[in-house]
């Protein structure tokens, strides 16, 4: 069986970036178990994947436009430390959740901080980068049609939204 649309993913990942540092990995953990096509993944590794088979290995560079994206200078705002209201101490690489005009709760990094402002920045803090991922596929299977109508993965014990 291979990676294909529809098909539920169990892989293993080591995420490194360019100076070779890992980033995140699920060596010594469970799978990263995904819907193939359905947009649950990265798009440059979602593509990557597709028509791997069972015991692959493989390693895969992925540009920001197809990973998170490239970095938005809009996205970083400097707000009036009085904004934070209820936050008593706030510290640089602190995530806080904010809302857009239309109610949509988003999260932002801060990155700067004075006694009157605070820097946030609401890009994914991996936007901007190449990614290196060395990938294992660990194993392929239909998904099951309630999988499917969700758009994603249910664990063994099911599931509940």
């Amino acid at each position: 069986m291979k990676v294909s649309k529809d098909k539920v993913v169990s892989m293993h990942y080591t995420l490194k970036n360019d100076a070779g540092d890992v980033i995140d990995s699920s060596e010594g953990k469970e799978t990263l178990d995904f819907l193939q096509g359905h947009g649950n993944i990265i798009p440059g590794l979602e593509s990557a994947l597709e028509g791997a088979i069972k015991g692959d290995k493989m390693d895969v560079s992925v540009e920001p436009e197809e990973g998170y994206g490239l970095r938005m200078q809009d996205a970083i705002q400097e707000i009036p430390r009085s904004a934070l209201q209820g936050i008593d101490e706030v510290t640089i690489g602190m995530q806080l959740q904010s809302q857009d005009q239309d109610g949509n709760a988003f999260v932002v990094t801060v990155t700067k901080q004075d006694d009157k402002k605070i820097t946030v920045d609401a890009n994914h803090p991996l936007a901007g980068e190449t990614l290196h991922f060395s990938v294992s596929i660990e194993d392929i299977r239909d998904a099951e049609a309630e999988e499917l109508s969700h758009g994603h993965v249910h664990s063994a014990g099911g599931h509940a939204h």
